[in-house]
C-alpha cells in the first residue's frame, strides 16, 4: 500500500467521502495540523487510525464535526460549553464533555468523555459534509513524532500505512489545537494550550480556567491526547537553551528569529522577526528539516515566558519534544 495525494478538486473531495463512509483513512487538513480521519462511529475504522500510527489505546482520539448541532449529537453539552462553542467555533478549540452512547469505546479509550470540535478550514469542512459522519483525527504521523503540517509530513510518516491523503497546502496555525475540559463548568481545565489562549478562555468564561489533568489514577486513561510527558519528539535529541547559548558544529541551532549576519548550514530560524504566530506555523517543519539533517542533537532557543498566550503553547510543544525516551 502506498499513498497518493489528492488535490482538492470537487471529483476527488466526493471520492474521499465515500471512501471514510467505507472505514477508509484519510489525512485531511485542518487549520492547526494535518489529521488521520475515519468514521468516529465506526469502531473498526478507528482501531484502524490506532494500528497506522502505532498509537497506545489509552490515548483517546478528538472528533470532528461541521457544527454545534452535531456536537450535541455526541456529548453532552452545558450551558458553558454551549456558549463557548459558539463563541470560538469553527476554530482550533476541543472541548471535552461527557460523552453519548453513540460514541465507540475506543474513540474515548473507553472512558465516559468525548473530545470534540469544530474546525475551521474549508477543505476539512468540505469533507465532513460530504462524508456525513463526525470524524475522528488525530495528527497524521507516527505516534509520538512530530506533527505533520504539510502533506509531504504525512507520505514521510505514514506513506505505506495510508492510501489517501487531501492536499490543503501548508497549516495556517501549526500547532494542535487548544483542549479545555468542561465537565464540570464551575472548575474548567486547560488539558492543552493552543492558539485560543488560556487568558482568551478565563476572559470568555469569567473565571480562572485551571491547568493540567485533574487529580485521580495515573493509570487511568486519559481524557484528551497530548497529555503524555514525550510526544512531538523528533528522533533527534533536543535540548531548549536560553537565548545566547553556544552551539557546537556538530549540533542545529533553532533561533526564534532570523540571525543577523552570515549563518551556517546548522542554523536555522523560525520567524524573520521573531512574530509568535509565524513561529507557530514553522515549528514542526523546522523541527523536521533540522532532525532528517543527521545532526548530533538539536538545540532551541527557549521562548519567552509570556503566561497564557501563544508562547505557552509552543513552550508545551518544546517541553514534551524534549523530554527524555
Amino acid at each position: 500500500m502506498s499513498a497518493r495525494i489528492y488535490s482538492p478538486t470537487p471529483k476527488n473531495l466526493r471520492l474521499l467521502a465515500r471512501a471514510l463512509r467505507r472505514g477508509e483513512l484519510v489525512a485531511l487538513p485542518t487549520e492547526t495540523v494535518y489529521g488521520l480521519a475515519a468514521n468516529a462511529l465506526d469502531a473498526k475504522a478507528c482501531r484502524s487510525i490506532f494500528r497506522a500510527k502505532g498509537r497506545p489505546a489509552n490515548d483517546p482520539l478528538i472528533v470532528h464535526v461541521l457544527d454545534l448541532a452535531h456536537a450535541e449529537e455526541l456529548a453532552e453539552f452545558n450551558p458553558a460549553a454551549r456558549r463557548l462553542a459558539r463563541r470560538f467555533w469553527p476554530g482550533p478549540l476541543t472541548i471535552v464533555l461527557p460523552k453519548k452512547a453513540c460514541v465507540p469505546g475506543i474513540v474515548t479509550s473507553a472512558g465516559p468523555t468525548v473530545a470534540i470540535r469544530v474546525p475551521a478550514h474549508s477543505l476539512a469542512r468540505r469533507l465532513l459534509s460530504l462524508a456525513g459522519v463526525p470524524l475522528a483525527a488525530p495528527s497524521a504521523n507516527r505516534f509520538g513524532y512530530i506533527s505533520p503540517t504539510e502533506p509531504a509530513h504525512v507520505i514521510d510518516g505514514l506513506g505505506h500505512k495510508i492510501r489517501h491523503v487531501l492536499d490543503g497546502g501548508a497549516c495556517a496555525v501549526g500547532v494542535e489545537s487548544t483542549i479545555i475540559d468542561l465537565t464540570m463548568p464551575d472548575r474548567p481545565r486547560l488539558l492543552r494550550p493552543g492558539a485560543i489562549t488560556g487568558k482568551a478562555l478565563e476572559k470568555f468564561l469569567r473565571r480562572t480556567v485551571r491547568r493540567g489533568r485533574r487529580s485521580g489514577n495515573p493509570d487511568a486513561a486519559l481524557a484528551a491526547p497530548g497529555l503524555l510527558a514525550r510526544h512531538y519528539s523528533p528522533r533527534t535529541p533536543l535540548q531548549i537553551k536560553s537565548p545566547g547559548y553556544r552551539l557546537p558544529p556538530s549540533s542545529a541551532g533553532i533561533f526564534l528569529r532570523k540571525p543577523a549576519g552570515p549563518v551556517g548550514p546548522n542554523i536555522y530560524w523560525l520567524s524573520e522577526n521573531g512574530a509568535m504566530e509565524e513561529i507557530a506555523r514553522n515549528l514542526y517543519r523546522v523541527l523536521r528539516m533540522a532532525d532528517r539533517a543527521g545532526w548530533r542533537q538539536i538545540r532551541v532557543e527557549a521562548l519567552p515566558a509570556e503566561p497564557g498566550g501563544l508562547a505557552a503553547a509552543l513552550r508545551d510543544r518544546l517541553k514534551r519534544a524534549a523530554a527524555k525516551r
